[in-house]
Formats: C-alpha cells, structure tokens, sequence
C-alpha cells in the first residue's frame, strides 16, 4: 500500500491565488499533514524562475501579468488549455532525490502523452518533454520547474494540451531562442478531452510515486 495522496482538480485560476495555497499546503505537508497534487489551468500569465532572465519577456500582452517566483527554469506562459500540475509531496516519504523527482515528473508525461501516440523525450540539459528531439523541428510540449524546501515539493508541469500556442509569441520559452512548442491538440490535429488527460496524469503519477 502507498502513500495516501490527495488530488484536488482546482478548474481555472488565477496563478496568484493558486501560488499562494501552494505555500499554505507546503507548511502543511512540513508538518504531517496529508500530500496533494493540485490540477488547474491558469487565466493568461507569465512566470519567471527565479534565477531566470527578464530579457525573454519579449513583450507583455494585455491582460496578462509577469510574476517572478522562486521555482527553478526561466519564463514559461500559462494559459487556458493548459493543464498545471503542481504536486505537494515529502521526496523523503518516497525515498526521491531531486533529480530522481524531476525524471518522475517526465516520465509521467511522456507515458501519458504516448497514449495519444505522440513520442515524447528528454533533451540533455534541457528539463522538460520534447518532440523530434534531435532535428530542426524540436518543440517542447511540456515544461517542468520545481521548488523544493525541507525535502516538500511544490510548483511542477505545465503540459499543453488545448493551449493557444500564440501565447508563446510573446517570449523565448525557458529561455530557449532557436526551440518550438507544441501541445497535444497541435500533434493530433485536433482538440482532446481535458478531463481525460487529468485522468491520465492522475493514474499515471501516482502509480509512479508508490
């Protein structure tokens, strides 16, 4: 029997309010409480890692914000479509190291997104699941930053599963200028059934952690 973990589908969000109960579940977690991985997508936004560099903010569309906070990677954008997942979890309770943690987390992508028969993979110093690793057309369908404080996680994957890629327009993805991105819907020419990817990442991350 594993760890009993809690997953709560949050629906849309503001990334503000959903960054704050991350750090209220955190202490929680600190102090006994019960894990939880949060499901959302967020209203349009920008987040900047925090040793990421503003410079790849190229320009801030309207009724967006760009916040900087304190996970690892560079500038990413959320949006509608996207699916966040941000696990609350002790790596002690799961016997994980850091980097043990991040290559769980692309696993679990890369087996979900297999399902829709697209072939993810994994770019050497580059965190993150990709396509056409390898050839010009290399693109990022998901990206991953993480925090971790007294061995508890939070922040996580953001994989683009319906999103509207042009929010990506507006600055170099992770930093990167030479590099795609891409969703589910774009791979298989057509949107998929959001519910079903949350199932899927459910089943396949827990079954992963325990």
């Amino acid at each position: 029997m594993g760890n009993v973990i809690n997953i709560i589908d949050l629906g849309l969000t503001s990334y503000r309010e959903t960054w704050q109960l991350q750090l209220d579940a955190v202490g929680c977690v600190q102090a006994g409480a019960q894990e939880r991985v949060y499901l959302t997508e967020h209203r349009p936004v920008y987040t900047l890692g925090k040793h990421g560099h503003a410079e790849n903010m190229l320009r801030l569309p309207a009724g967006a914000e760009c916040i900087r906070i304190e996970r690892g990677g560079d500038i990413t954008y959320h949006g509608p479509g996207q699916l966040v997942v941000y696990p609350i979890i002790s790596l002690r309770s799961h016997s994980l190291g850091v980097k043990q943690y991040v290559d769980l987390l692309e696993e679990t992508v890369i087996r979900v997104i297999a399902r829709f028969g697209i072939k993810g993979e994994r770019v050497d110093g580059a965190t993150g699941v990709w396509i056409d690793v390898g050839t010009p057309r290399e693109r990022k369908i998901c990206a991953i930053g993480v925090k971790v404080s007294h061995a508890v996680t939070m922040h996580g994957f953001a994989l683009n599963v319906n999103t509207d890629l042009r929010g990506f327009s507006a600055i170099n993805p992770c930093g990167f200028v030479d590099k795609g991105v891409t969703s589910i819907a774009a791979e298989v020419g057509g949107a998929v059934d959001m519910q079903v990817v949350k199932d899927y990442i459910s089943e396949t991350l827990m079954s992963l952690l325990n």
